[in-house]
């Protein structure tokens, strides 16, 4: 990283340490009096988006392996921060979990929070996306080549722009395409969201004109014929939508990103469920059900174990901050 969003652009955490989840094995066997009761999962992010489809089916064959009740909570609001504060905040116990997305890399840079990755006891990477640039499939732009031209020729503020809070990520990859054209990343004006689900509505009901979200957060409106994938950021195309082409290769820019989820609890979580849980998502993830749930939603796989994943959240924590501090995103607490 250097002094600028352009010249952090290729791979920008795209080295979210991705590692396929086909061929790995299983951890050591479920420890067993635990659970003995149901257990909570928070999802920090509105319900119909991305995070909750993951967290959701994650909970769900969680539940089967574990042998309790998995209660999935919707708990959004503060750009993310209510629902990472619920999740450190919560008893230690083993029976409250949470799906940490890269936010917690982002939030206390904003000064919206003084939550950082040391407030959680990591318990698997389980999936990492680039985001797609999508538009209305009414808009006068229907690939990327005629869509970059028409935003670098107008004035600031023309085009609109959604897919999460304010200095979120998809917030961020905009930023970065932006940046990558020799744009203030302000030219196109953010509207934010809790979610990629209510920006893609506000996306067909023509209040905005682009949204960056991942791919499978815009596959249903995609299928539909109400929405058109015009351009990937990411460093290659993705396996589940070949057709869609990356910004670089098309020469549209020069920037790739990458975000991720996984799973945690909260910091110093008995290390009896912390094994009993990793042991379990270490299945999960070549589970074919969630393969195949991830595959056909557009989800990329990414699994790290408790150690690789904690290494992967202080690493994104530290990129976040010089990429966000060259954008002049920075502040303090308040």
């Amino acid at each position: 990283m250097t002094d600028s969003y352009n010249t952090s652009r290729r791979g920008f955490l795209a080295g979210a340490a991705s590692v396929s989840a086909l061929g790995l094995m299983a951890g050591p066997a479920l420890a067993a009096d635990y659970p003995t009761r149901p257990v909570t999962m928070i999802v920090p992010w509105g319900a119909g988006g991305g995070t909750d489809a993951t967290g959701r089916m994650i909970s769900a064959l969680l539940e089967r392996r574990l042998g309790q009740p998995i209660t999935v909570v919707n708990r959004t609001g503060g750009a993310g921060v209510i629902g990472h504060s619920a999740i450190a905040t919560a008893p230690a116990d083993g029976y409250n979990l949470g799906v940490v997305t890269v936010e917690i890399a982002m939030m206390h840079h904003l000064g919206l929070t003084q939550l950082t990755h040391e407030d959680y006891t990591p318990l698997g990477l389980m999936n990492a996306d680039s985001p797609a640039i999508t538009v209305s499939s009414n808009s006068d732009y229907q690939d990327i080549e005629s869509l970059t031209e028409a935003v670098v020729n107008s004035e600031p503020g023309t085009f609109k722009a959604s897919g999460t809070s304010q200095g979120g990520i998809w917030h961020l990859a905009l930023v970065g395409w932006l940046q990558s054209l020799g744009l203030d990343g302000n030219h196109v004006i953010w509207v934010p969201s809790e979610g990629s689900a209510p920006a893609m509505q506000d996306l067909i009901a023509g209040g905005i004109d682009i949204v960056t979200v991942s791919l499978g957060e815009t596959k249903a409106m995609v299928d539909a014929g109400r929405a058109v994938n015009v351009a990937l950021m990411g460093s290659e195309r993705a396996s589940s939508h070949p057709d869609v082409p990356t910004l670089i290769e098309t020469g549209a820019a020069d920037f790739a990103l990458a975000t991720w989820r996984g799973i945690c609890g909260p910091k110093d979580m008995p290390q009896e469920a912390a094994d009993a849980v990793s042991s379990a998502l270490a299945e999960i993830v070549v589970d074919p059900e969630f393969v195949e749930f991830m595959n056909g939603r557009g989800f990329n796989i990414s699994y790290l174990d408790p150690a690789a994943h904690a290494q992967m959240m202080a690493d994104a924590d530290a990129q976040m901050g010089e990429t966000m501090a060259a954008a002049g995103l920075i502040k303090q607490p308040g």
